[in-house]
């Protein structure tokens, strides 16, 4: 039986900030059909306001529209579809972007998170079993994002979106285990894999990237350097562990952090999906070392660099989705370190909001007056 609950939708990709006034988002009572034989029905309990949802509703990222927006969160299962039976009703959960399929060769590699069928189907607004189990109060079909859809009252997903977490857990802070601790901290410790005493760049100071500082840290790096437009996060990213911070307006900023590390960085990671940070990132490293992005810039956009250089200094520059994750493994272990008070994520969330105030949340976060913000359905 299908149920009505209260969901942001987005139509359309043209509107301009203050979203506030222009209301990108607007609040429908849509329908939900049952979960199929391998789908879930989650309660949604709190929901990331993320620059990749903001991307979307700027135009920089393309979905097919119209959408039910939301790819960060968490949510206690409601029901479950004939064919899951390794999760229970009650069970408290968090979502994870990239379900995968088990069966094609990036899975069997051991790389679900770029799962060439869940790639497929995410693009065009589906679940994995194909088609969409959503419609708004005239019988219109709105598409998936990511599979996940989750600022709505409740989300239906693949049984593969969803890692079951301890009930321990504050079950609203969990939502940012879904993508923003898994990008940011997976991409220093899974992709660039760095060891005691290496030097880490971090570029870009936003969720992920004051992620990826925690990751940097817990990964045993000597040195830490933030680097940002914005002076105002050197705080925050000082006191998750940066060593230094640079504001990358600075003309003399890559002869600085050269200076500083006799030569450059062992690893300089974007996750600020802009071109310019790339380019930062790229001039940084030392001989030998290695530029890791996480950061989705805007589709069509190009970042070009030396071959000669890259050859002869034998660098290297490797992609990042969803901090290589395998969200089964690594989100437990995640959680586990977040409960020991190694993984502070708790200090990123500036504010929990209602339905009423999604819209003006994301002007924030365009403006960059917060980190992170919780939508919580019932609010």
């Amino acid at each position: 039986m299908s149920i009505k609950c209260k969901a942001a939708v987005i139509r359309t990709n043209k509107a301009t900030a203050p979203y506030k006034v222009s209301q990108p988002l607007s609040i429908e009572e849509i329908n939900i059909s049952p979960p199929q034989a391998n789908e879930i029905l989650v309660q949604v309990k709190g929901a990331g306001l993320c620059h990749s949802d903001l991307s979307v509703i700027n135009g920089s990222r393309v979905m097919p529209m119209p959408l039910v927006i939301g790819h960060e969160g968490s949510g206690e299962v409601v029901e479950l579809g004939n064919a899951v039976n390794d999760i229970k009703i009650g069970d408290h959960v968090s979502f994870q972007f990239s379900p995968s399929c088990g069966r094609c060769r990036r899975c069997l590699e051991g790389r679900p998170q770029v799962c060439e069928l869940a790639a497929a189907t995410k693009g065009k607004g589906q679940l994995m079993s194909g088609g969409s189990r959503l419609t708004d109060a005239n019988g219109e079909v709105l598409n998936h994002h990511t599979g996940v859809s989750c600022m709505s009252e409740y989300a239906v997903v693949d049984r593969g979106s969803v890692v079951v977490i301890d009930k321990s857990i504050n079950i609203e802070d969990a939502a940012l285990f879904g993508c923003a601790v898994m990008t940011g901290v997976g991409a220093v410790i899974n992709t660039a894999r760095i060891r005691p005493g290496d030097s880490v760049a971090i570029i870009g100071l936003g969720g992920v990237g004051l992620n990826g500082i925690m990751g940097a840290k817990l990964g045993g790096a000597e040195t830490i350097i933030a680097i940002d437009i914005d002076p105002s996060k050197f705080s925050r990213a000082k006191e998750l562990g940066a060593t230094h911070c640079f504001d990358s307006r600075n003309n003399d900023v890559i002869e600085e952090i050269r200076d500083l590390t006799n030569g450059g960085v062992d690893f300089a990671i974007d996750l600020a999906g802009v071109i310019p940070a790339m380019n930062t990132a790229y001039q940084i490293i030392r001989y030998g070392g290695s530029v890791v992005t996480a950061g989705l810039s805007p589709i069509n956009t190009q970042f070009s660099f030396n071959h000669s250089d890259l050859v002869a200094q034998e660098k290297s520059i490797l992609g990042s989705y969803m901090g290589s994750c395998v969200p089964v493994r690594d989100v437990p272990r995640f959680l586990s370190l977040f409960q020991q008070g190694r993984l502070p994520v708790d200090k990123l969330i500036d504010g929990k909001i209602g339905f009423d105030d999604l819209n003006e949340g994301f002007d924030k976060l365009a403006k960059g007056e917060v980190i992170r913000q919780i939508l919580v359905p019932g609010r």
